[in-house]
């Protein structure tokens, strides 16, 4: 009996830190946002418990002075906090005082951003504390018989019996809910619909090389209501990319959250001509969605040249074919830094504009990023590899020719 249980201790108690539902405390939210001053991402630290301080930094892949002047709301109770963080400087502690939905309001000079939230601390499910109760039994029980100078019948008895529930609730785990973090939206488990999308510009025909805003409204489909409830995907609430029609113009931006269903960003290009714009969202409980939209700059062409070199790609089979996976490899310039949650990423759209991918990178054995996708038609497709390395965001531009 004593080798059993012995064998069982050792079984369980080796086993413990491979436990997937450990969590030590709330996990971190990254949410990246593009001010007009630069492109910032927000860290909100979790928080284990509250009343606490909730620590939010500033990062930024370029070196960068930008100032963010913050505000904490409750939305249960109205209660608010205040501070301020520098990019790159130490962490504003602003007081969280319960779980829940909260509002954290971004100003960056005259630009206002909204990030919507919440608070979550992580709780126990019944088997979980049945799990671990077992497991302090086991514990003391061991410890006791050690004391005492010898594992009595009554001992070692017990101590099986809670190891057997132990051992009984771990098989069981796979099959078992995790608990409901404290804060947490309740889940309808019935999924939400597509959301709607209009895009427009503020003036209505902004001129090349001039300042304007570029604003993407969101409905929900089925009760045309203000769509406000995107989750944060790939350190974002939404990922927009703009190009003109013949793709010399390429920009990659993650646009504020101004009001309900609204997000805006500024945006100034060098070239008169049709722009189409693409934003990647994702709602809660609900899947990806991509929606497109087009607008025209007028003016005169400014002076622009590409801030990167095209990149030189290998291509995995060297002609592609529709409807079968391509791999494309970019060395980059120098080690590079994770970017929104990734080593890289690349960006491909049909010529005609009716096609968009985006596909992450990992990086291979050498130093090159490595991409797999699959291009839906045969045809000319255009390219933009996306990777942050000494302290700068690289676009290496290029052409993939697809076979039929």
């Amino acid at each position: 009996m004593i080798r059993l249980f012995a064998v069982v201790f050792l079984l369980l108690f080796l086993a413990t830190p491979a436990r997937a539902h450990v969590v030590g405390s709330g996990a971190d939210l990254r949410v990246t946002q593009t001010f007009g001053a630069g492109e910032v991402t927000l860290v909100i630290a979790g928080v284990s418990r509250v009343p606490a301080p909730l620590r939010v930094s500033a990062q930024a892949v370029t070196p960068s002075s930008l100032r963010l002047e913050l505000e904490l709301r409750s939305l249960t109770d109205g209660s608010r906090s205040t501070g301020s963080v520098s990019v790159g400087q130490q962490p504003a502690a602003l007081q969280a005082l319960q779980s829940g939905p909260h509002e954290l309001r971004v100003r960056a000079g005259d630009e206002i951003a909204v990030i919507p939230f919440r608070v979550l601390v992580v709780g126990a499910a019944l088997w979980e504390m049945l799990l671990d109760g077992a497991f302090v039994v086991v514990g003391l029980l061991l410890v006791i018989g050690v004391l005492a100078g010898r594992l009595s019948r009554p001992i070692v008895g017990g101590a099986s019996a809670a190891a057997a529930v132990a051992a009984v609730v771990m098989l069981l785990e796979p099959h078992l809910s995790a608990a409901q973090p404290e804060g947490a939206a309740p889940r309808t488990g019935l999924g939400r619909p597509y959301a709607q999308g209009r895009f427009s510009t503020l003036p209505a025909r902004p001129a090349a090389g001039s300042e304007f805003t570029l604003a993407l409204r969101l409905t929900d489909g089925s009760t045309g209501r203000p769509v406000d409830d995107l989750a944060v995907h790939h350190e974002a609430s939404a990922h927009l990319v703009v190009t003109s029609q013949d793709g010399a113009v390429f920009r990659h931006v993650h646009p504020l959250r101004t009001a309900p269903g609204v997000l805006a960003v500024r945006l100034r290009l060098p070239q008169p001509g049709r722009y189409l714009a693409y934003a990647e969202i994702e709602r809660q409980e609900s899947g990806g969605q991509l929606l497109s939209g087009a607008f025209e700059v007028s003016g005169a062409a400014q002076p622009y040249a590409p801030a990167q070199e095209p990149a030189a790609p290998r291509l995995t089979p060297p002609t592609p074919a529709a409807a079968s996976p391509v791999t494309i490899e970019v060395s980059p310039e120098g080690p590079v830094q994770p970017w929104l949650g990734m080593p890289g990423h690349l960006i491909v759209r049909s010529a005609d504009g009716v096609h968009l991918a985006h596909a992450h990178g990992t990086r291979t054995e050498g130093s090159a990023l490595r991409f797999t996708l699959t291009l839906p038609e045969p045809g000319r497709y255009l390219a933009w590899a996306q990777y942050a390395a000494g302290g700068r965001l690289v676009t290496r531009p290029f052409t993939v020719e697809v076979a039929r």
